[in-house]
């Protein structure tokens, strides 16, 4: 079940301390340190435009990574900090997590939604809202689903999932666990919904119109 995880290639390096990654800043490198899983913390070194690509690319401290070193075995790891210059803002040292396979992270799972071309309610003129294009998840490490199916054949106009309603895969559970969210909804075409504003407002003025007539009349028996 468990999806294409991105690779994170980084190199091992020998020197610590400040004067180290200095020199590693000034090779167009960025310095930093891999901990946790179990193993010692271990320095490493990331190509600085590498880096900043990912960065500028969104969601690089939300994903997960198959950590590359070479002459090592394949890790997986989460970034847990990345520190800039004050100025520049520009990255300067990284700090990335070590993960087990049985480790329980929470990931944004990507949601498909399937028989769009079927679905009932659009096939009426209704209109699809994905609400949640994306569900975070607590998920196992070892095994992360690549997305989340809904099937939407048979939603009609006015329907709507909620997380409720979906089954998951074994061994993950939503994050919000305090409230029943909707995913996706096929609401009224707008046309559809102005006529239903129009009848609203009418209704209302007629029952005004009533009240003001009887009032009226009430008045008049009184005189």
């Amino acid at each position: 079940m468990a999806g294409k995880i991105p690779d994170l290639e980084v190199m091992a390096r020998t020197g610590t301390g400040k004067g180290a990654a200095r020199s590693a800043r000034r090779e167009g490198l960025v310095p930093g340190v891999v901990y946790g899983g179990g193993a010692e913390p271990q320095a490493i070194t990331i190509p600085f435009n590498v880096l900043l690509k990912k960065l500028k690319d969104g969601g690089f401290m939300s994903t997960l990574f198959n950590l590359k070193i070479e002459g090592q075995e394949d890790v997986r790891c989460v970034c847990r900090g990345v520190q800039r210059d004050v100025v520049k803002d520009l990255p300067t040292h990284l700090d990335l997590l070590r993960l087990k396979r049985d480790s329980r992270i929470n990931m944004n799972i990507h949601v498909e939604f399937i028989n769009m071309e079927t679905c009932v309610g659009l096939k009426a003129g209704g209109t699809f809202n994905a609400v949640r294009p994306e569900i975070e998840l607590v998920v196992t490490a070892g095994d992360i689903p690549e997305q989340i199916v809904i099937d939407v054949e048979n939603m009609e106009i006015g329907d709507s999932i909620s997380i409720s309603d979906v089954t998951l895969p074994e061994g993950t559970r939503p994050v919000i666990t305090d409230r029943d969210f909707v995913i996706a909804n096929v609401s009224a075409p707008s046309a559809l919904k102005s006529d239903d504003e129009d009848e609203d407002e009418t209704d209302a003025s007629t029952e005004e119109g009533a009240e003001e007539a009887s009032a009226e009349g009430e008045e008049a028996k009184e005189e």
